[in-house]
């Protein structure tokens, strides 16, 4: 049976290659976000996260007029991709932030377990790692930056993201659910590689997003591995493409640009220092878009 998602905020960035690429494989989706998006094959539904009801309503409701044709009302989806936040700092009041993403994730995820849907899908951050965000200048703790990492954002957008993660963990173990968190990194569409010669030129720019990346269209398949992968119970997943944006071998670029930061295992010649290496080996994601062959791509017009 062709699985049935709920994917919420799937106008925006991101959601622009996630919902194609599954629909593409066979899943029917219905978007849940404040402004509708323009796919043939993708209604939405208009509403807003931060009201409950709006959500449990979005989770169990025909997703065209020929649900009608069925003669009973829609069963939950059987899966939801929650992506819906305010998507940084400086757009609404930190207090607003926090309560959008907080209060909105935790409605999502209640609703989904309360109506026994056992797979969902988290949009975390990279800002969690505490430095994106940060007033004046922090160093990273270690290096690489994996999952077990010891997060301590100052800000209310990484803050609503590390709160987002304990709410998922909690539910997750109540109601034997699989609940994935995905620490996105810097969502990098198609046409945005011609960026990535300045990035090398300027190293410092970087330091916010750990020198790393992940493609719009790799993040899909990240996406669409989540969403086939069962059984993993609460995760959390670091969600960025496999190499540094720099010019020089990770060893020796960490070495010149964060000298005092502890590098505890051996990293890998351009292995990013947001290390994608669990994402690899638990959910067999293969990086499709490496920098740079995208911009080299890119620059000679095909």
């Amino acid at each position: 049976m062709t699985k049935r998602i709920l994917f919420t905020g799937g106008t925006g960035k991101t959601g622009r290659h996630m919902i194609p690429w599954l629909v593409e494989r066979g899943y029917r989706v219905l978007n849940f976000d404040l402004k509708p998006f323009d796919h043939p094959q993708v209604p939405t539904l208009v509403g807003d996260i931060t009201e409950e009801g709006q959500v449990f309503n979005a989770m169990t409701t025909h997703f065209s007029f020929e649900g009608f044709e069925d003669g009973s009302p829609a069963a939950p989806v059987d899966a939801v991709v929650h992506f819906a936040a305010v998507p940084r700092v400086l757009i609404n009041p930190d207090n607003e932030t926090y309560r959008v993403n907080v209060m909105g994730t935790y409605n999502v995820i209640e609703a989904a377990m309360k109506l026994g849907i056992r797979k969902v899908v988290v949009a975390s951050s990279e800002t969690t790692y505490g430095v994106c965000f940060a007033e004046g200048e922090k160093d990273f703790k270690q290096f690489p930056l994996e999952e077990d990492y010891d997060v301590d954002p100052m800000d209310s957008y990484g803050l609503s993201k590390v709160v987002n993660e304990q709410t998922a963990r909690a539910f997750a173990q109540r109601f034997k659910a699989d609940i994935y968190a995905l620490r996105i990194g810097n969502v990098i569409e198609p046409h945005e590689y011609d960026r990535f010669p300045g990035f090398v030129a300027d190293p410092a720019s970087r330091k916010r997003n750990a020198w790393s990346y992940i493609d719009a269209r790799d993040l899909a398949q990240i996406v669409h591995r989540c969403l086939e992968k069962d059984g993993l119970g609460f995760q959390v997943f670091n969600a960025v493409n496999d190499t540094i944006t720099a010019d020089l071998p990770t060893p020796e670029f960490l070495a010149k640009w964060c000298p005092d930061t502890p590098i505890t295992r051996p990293m890998g010649e351009r292995e990013a220092p947001l290390s994608n290496r669990k994402i690899r080996e638990v959910l067999g994601f293969r990086e499709e878009h490496e920098w740079r062959s995208e911009v080299s791509r890119m620059s000679s017009g095909s």
